[in-house]
């Protein structure tokens, strides 16, 4: 059975996250990125695997080494669905903002 992972699953773990910001910058290869993280290698491994299958990260072969990347339209896909909940909770806080600045000059 080939189970399908789920993006904002995949972000929700603090060391994948940690893993998107690294590789955000440069490509690394899988040990470099586990030398970031006192774990073992198998379970950094495990963490790209989930990246790599929610095409959060791309991985390149050079030589022997598999060097991975951040997949920016995967990235851009994510932000985009996300914007407008951004802006929601932006105006929700600025009609807070507005009640509270009533609010205080009303003392």
């Amino acid at each position: 059975m080939n189970l399908r992972r789920d993006v904002f699953q995949a972000i929700a773990d603090p060391t994948r996250r940690a893993i998107l910001l690294m590789v955000a910058s440069q490509a690394m290869t899988a040990g470099a990125i586990a030398s970031n993280f006192d774990t073992a290698r198998p379970t950094v491994s495990k963490h790209l695997q989930i990246l790599t299958e929610c095409e959060l990260l791309n991985q390149e072969q050079n030589g022997r080494e598999i060097y991975y990347q951040l997949n920016l339209n995967k990235m851009k896909e994510i932000a985009d669905f996300i914007e407008p909940f951004r802006k929601m909770w932006d105006d929700r806080f600025d009609k807070l903002e507005s009640v509270m600045k009533k609010y205080r000059s009303r003392k």
